[in-house]
């Protein structure tokens, strides 16, 4: 039943992404050309997110505990760290100069876009090199 409720939730996000627009780069890079032809859609997208996030978690915050799981698993560090920032920056670059952040580009890939396909392997290749800087360190740096 578990993987039936991540199957569903992950195909109604790809379903969202695609209906309203956000697959498209040019809907993004629009919304980050503030000086140009701003285009708000993607506003709009993340204003409804935040609504249904905010009504969610407090609705289910009122509950014991989650449906599927034995506990909540939530972060417990606030610690702002180096690699941290560094990887906020990079997503944000990536984003602004490809227009596609992880998941609207792993569903983009299904339109066949040399660019979406492009994305998604720099993507794949970018978390592979990662991990292996990564081996051997601390993982809050």
């Amino acid at each position: 039943m578990r993987s039936a409720v991540i199957f569903i939730a992950g195909v109604l996000f790809a379903v969202g992404l695609g209906v309203s627009g956000m697959t498209q780069p040019h809907k993004i890079i629009g919304f980050l050309d503030l000086l140009g032809s701003w285009d708000p859609s993607l506003l709009f997208v993340m204003v409804g997110a935040v609504a249904i996030h905010s009504i969610a978690y407090i609705t289910l915050n009122k509950q014991k505990g989650p449906v599927f799981e034995s506990s909540y698993s939530l972060p417990n560090s606030e610690k702002i760290s180096k690699k941290l920032i560094i990887g906020s920056l990079l997503f944000g670059v990536g984003w602004g100069l490809s227009g596609f952040c992880p998941g609207p580009g792993v569903v983009s890939l299904f339109s066949g876009n040399i660019a979406s396909i492009s994305f998604v392997i720099s993507m794949l290749i970018g978390m592979f090199a990662f991990r292996q800087m990564g081996k051997g360190e601390k993982a809050d740096g």
